[in-house]
């Protein structure tokens, strides 16, 4: 069936449910799980008479955020493991989640890529976006979706 599934999580309540179904149907179908959680950059800020940090600070920052990261990913490799799958975790740096996400499928050789969505419509959806729309347009990759 399947060999390796990437999840997407980002540590919301909504995303552990999508790990949950991603580590049931690795444990079912004797695959491999790769965590991804996925950070951002620290905004550089270029407007006249905007407030800028000092390099050391935005690299605390981006520290601290990967560090955060790699807990999340951490925790999910470990129920993972707990369910007798093998997992790995994966932080990613980028401004661009959706990028980040199929990227990351593709360079780990995944063949079903697990995310959660919120179900926004209307115009929370135009205003708020939504990242699993973006994965589902640009992939090749089967994805499931769950709410």
């Amino acid at each position: 069936m399947y060999k390796r599934i990437l999840v997407a999580t980002d540590g919301s309540t909504l995303s552990k449910k999508a790990v949950s179904s991603a580590i049931a149907l690795a444990q079912l179908s004797g695959s491999e799980l790769v965590a991804l959680k996925v950070v951002p950059r620290y905004p550089q800020s270029y407007f006249e008479g905007g407030l800028t940090l000092p390099l050391s600070d935005i690299q605390k920052i981006e520290k601290q955020w990967t560090t955060q990261g790699q807990a999340v990913v951490d925790a999910v490799a470990k129920a993972a493991k707990s369910k007798d799958v093998t997992a790995k975790g994966v932080v990613v740096k980028s401004d661009l989640i959706s990028e980040a996400i199929i990227t990351t499928a593709k360079k780990n050789k995944c063949d079903l890529i697990v995310m959660a969505s919120h179900g926004r419509k209307g115009i929370k959806r135009v205003l708020l976006g939504s990242e699993t729309q973006q994965v589902l347009t640009h992939t090749h990759i089967p994805v499931l979706v769950l709410r």
